[in-house]
C-alpha cells in the first residue's frame, strides 16, 4: 500500500511517499481501507517535532479518517466487513489502509459522506468538548470565537449557534469573516484591523463575552481576556499564532473568570465512552445538515506536502482532506 512517511523531523517537503506491506488485523482489531483522511494544524507541528505527541519514526501524519472495514481480527463482534466507519488515531492515517482497535471505530450514518466524516472528528470533537464539557455553554450566552474560519474555529461557530449562543466570529480578514457569517456567526470582528478588546466590549455593550474560544494564542489572548464578562470562561484550545501567551492573573481575579484548558485528545483516552457519545451526536447532526463539516480542498496522497503548506500558511477555511 502507499503511505506518506515522516522519517525525520522537518517540514512538509521532507515527507516521503512510500510503499508498505498491507496491514493485518490482530485480535480485537480491524483493517480499514481509507476513503478520506483529515489534516489539521497540529500535523504541521507533529512532523516538525514540536507537538506533545512524538511518534516513533517512521510514522504517517493525519489523525482522522473515514473508510470501510476490509477485514476484522479474532474477537471483533461489533463490526462486519463493509461497515462504513471513522476514527481518530492521533496520527497514521495518511495511507491507503490502517489497522486500528475496533473499539475506536464509530459507524457512519448512511447519509454522511467520507470527506465530511473524516473532517468532523478532530475539529468538531474538540469544539464540542470545549463548549459542552468544559465551558458548559448555555443558551442565550455570548460566545466569542478567535480564528473563526479555521477548522476548530468554524466548528465552534456552528456548534455555538446550534447550542443557542450568540456568536461573535473573530478573524484576520474580510473574506474569513464573510465565511464565518455564512456559517452562522451573528457578529464579526477583524482583529487585524481593529482592537479586539475594544471591539468585543462594543459588541456586548461593555459586558464582554461569556465564553471565549481561543485556538490562536499569541497577542490576541490577553486582549480577549481583558474583554471577558464577569464570571466568564476562557477556553485555551491551542496556539496557531505560534506564541504561547503569558496571561496576567490579576485579570482572572478582577473578572472572577475561569481559564479552562481544552485537551480533547487526552480526554478521549480518559473518557472514551463520553467521546463516542459526542461523536455519534456530531455525526448525526452533520448527516441531518445541522453542521457543515465544510471541506476547503481535497488533495491526493501524493500532494500531502502542498496540503500541509496551505494549512501552515493559514489559507484554509474549514478542512483539508486527503483521498488515498
Amino acid at each position: 500500500m502507499k503511505a506518506i512517511l515522516c522519517s525525520r523531523y522537518g517540514g512538509p517537503d521532507d515527507l516521503l511517499l512510500s510503499d508498505l506491506p498491507d496491514p493485518v488485523a490482530g485480535p480485537g482489531e480491524a483493517v480499514v481501507k481509507i476513503e478520506a483522511a483529515g489534516l489539521n494544524f497540529f500535523d504541521t507541528l507533529i512532523i516538525a517535532g514540536k507537538y506533545q505527541t512524538k511518534p516513533a519514526f517512521p510514522f504517517s501524519p493525519a489523525a482522522e479518517f473515514a473508510g470501510a472495514v476490509e477485514s476484522i481480527g479474532p474477537g471483533v463482534t461489533a463490526l462486519a466487513v463493509g461497515d462504513r466507519v471513522a476514527a481518530c488515531t492521533g496520527y497514521g492515517a495518511a495511507r491507503e489502509r490502517v489497522v486500528v482497535t475496533a473499539d475506536k471505530l464509530v459507524k457512519l450514518p448512511p447519509e454522511l459522506d467520507a470527506d465530511r466524516a473524516a473532517g468532523l472528528i478532530v475539529t468538531y470533537g474538540t469544539s464540542y468538548y470545549a463548549l459542552k464539557n468544559r465551558a458548559a455553554l448555555r443558551r442565550g450566552e455570548t460566545l466569542a470565537v478567535l480564528g473563526a474560519s479555521g477548522g476548530v474555529g468554524l466548528a465552534a461557530v456552528e456548534l455555538g449557534k446550534l447550542m443557542g449562543a450568540r456568536v461573535i466570529a473573530c478573524a484576520s480578514s474580510a473574506d474569513k469573516l464573510a465565511f464565518a457569517r455564512e456559517h452562522g456567526a451573528d457578529d464579526v470582528i477583524n482583529y487585524a484591523a481593529e482592537d479586539l478588546k475594544d471591539a468585543l466590549r462594543r459588541l456586548t455593550d461593555g459586558r464582554g463575552a461569556d465564553v471565549i474560544y481561543d485556538p490562536v494564542g499569541g497577542p490576541y489572548a490577553e486582549a480577549a481576556l481583558r474583554s471577558i464578562a464577569w464570571e466568564g470562561r476562557f477556553l485555551v484550545v491551542g496556539f496557531a499564532a505560534g506564541e504561547i501567551p503569558k496571561l496576567p492573573l490579576n485579570l482572572v481575579l478582577l473578572k472572577s473568570c475561569d481559564l479552562r484548558g481544552v485537551f480533547w485528545g487526552q480526554w478521549t483516552t480518559r473518557d472514551p465512552a463520553g467521546d463516542r457519545a459526542n461523536q455519534a451526536e456530531l455525526m448525526r447532526w452533520c448527516a441531518d445538515g445541522k453542521l457543515s463539516a465544510h471541506v476547503h480542498a481535497v488533495y491526493p496522497l501524493s500532494e500531502t506536502a502542498q496540503a500541509l503548506k496551505a494549512i501552515a500558511e493559514r489559507k484554509v477555511m474549514g478542512k483539508v482532506i486527503l483521498r488515498p
